[in-house]
């Protein structure tokens, strides 16, 4: 498959996934409109007025964060950042909904577990959320709190966004503007199966007071295995239930509406060193971390790996992931053709759309344009 053309090979590949979903679950069409989204990390060089906006619905700024009296303070130098990242976007041709991010990986959990525990505490951290959005130009708020550690957690997250859902439709009411945005950024699976305090995401809350969920189908493997290779954002998983099918599949059988779901995409792939340079699938012995940021490198980086590298690339149709190995170094990552293919799976499963982590990763836009392409609108 590698160095074949896309173009040709996509209708066929949607097909053939689309049939492993029962007829009676297949949604051709999303409605509302699909969401194509991407965060924005705001430590990143690349500048807002540089995103292609015909490819995206919604822009996500990533991240801010309260403070320990769960009110946000910015700084000058930050609000103007954030107004010219609403101003920029809201002036291109077409302009794109932004929304603000709030949490991030690496956050204080424990703060955001705070503050849903009582009442006036959640209060203010909406009120203040609410007050940031209006006043720096954004469409709507973002909670990527990861995670919810217990089930009572889950339980107050549940109450809060149904607090935050009146307190938006209140503020609309009075303002005679129309509602923000609310969504949260989840696991890629609605329970903590795999760990060993059991929780699960408050779904009944979810259908009545989000927009919609972005579930973070990728990291499932990393540099916390360094034992062997992987494949770390699996449509499929043919030894475990470790996989982005599972993941959508468990919200969706949760009860959650289809139109609230959004599936994540990584713009990044997951490094090793492997033990045996003659053992280069997914799954072979590994020693160690291969090159990047703890064992992370963009796509952009990627792709230049393989080009210096003159590294083989393979498409693994079992888990639908790319991968590529030169030498030692094992590289684990989506490329056109799988994310294609996952595109084409999430839409024929019938949910919302899908988001890409992140913004500034993809190499001239090639990824992000073939999912733009693959979504079929008015089909």
């Amino acid at each position: 498959m590698a160095g074949g053309s896309i173009t040709y090979f996509q209708p066929l590949a949607v097909l053939i996934l689309s049939l492993t979903i029962p007829i009676s679950t297949r949604v051709v069409m999303a409605s509302p409109p699909a969401v194509k989204a991407a965060y924005w990390p705001s430590w990143t060089t690349f500048p807002p007025s540089a995103i292609d906006t015909t490819l995206f619905t919604h822009i996500y700024y990533a991240f801010l964060m309260p403070t320990d009296t769960y009110k946000f303070e910015i700084s000058t130098s930050t609000a103007l950042e954030l107004s010219n990242f609403t101003t920029t976007l809201r002036r291109k041709n077409p302009p794109v909904k932004t929304l603000y991010s709030i949490g991030g990986g690496g956050t204080d959990s424990h703060l955001f577990a705070r503050m849903v525990s009582n009442e006036k505490s959640r209060q203010t951290f909406i009120n203040s959320a609410i007050e940031t959005a209006r006043g720096l130009g954004f469409d709507g708020m973002d909670l990527d709190w990861e995670f919810p550690e217990n089930p009572t957690d889950m339980k107050n997250l549940g109450v809060l966004f149904m607090d935050w859902r009146r307190a938006i439709n209140y503020e609309a009411r009075k303002t005679h503007r129309a509602p923000l945005l609310l969504t949260a950024a989840v696991y890629f699976s609605v329970d903590f199966f795999l760990d060993e305090v059991y929780r699960k995401f408050p779904v009944w809350s979810i259908n009545q007071n989000l927009d919609w969920i972005n579930a973070m189908c990728y990291d499932y493997h990393g540099s916390w295995d360094t034992s062997a290779t992987g494949a770390h954002a699996a449509l499929y998983d043919p030894n475990s239930n470790i996989s982005t099918s599972y993941g959508l599949r468990s919200w969706i059988k949760a009860g959650l509406f289809r139109r609230k779901l959004v599936m994540g995409l990584p713009l990044y792939g997951k490094t090793w060193v492997l033990k045996d340079p003659k053992s280069n699938e997914i799954g072979s012995a590994a020693v160690s971390v291969g090159p990047g940021d703890v064992g992370v490198l963009t796509n952009v980086e990627i792709e230049e790996f393989n080009k210096k590298n003159g590294a083989k690339i393979e498409h693994d149709m079992e888990t639908v992931s790319t991968y590529s190995y030169a030498g030692s170094v094992w590289i684990g990552y989506d490329d056109s053709v799988s994310a294609t293919l996952k595109v084409g799976f999430a839409q024929a499963l019938g949910i919302r759309g899908y988001f890409f982590w992140a913004i500034g990763y993809d190499s001239e836009w090639k990824i992000s344009r073939y999912a733009s392409r693959a979504w079929v609108v008015g089909e």
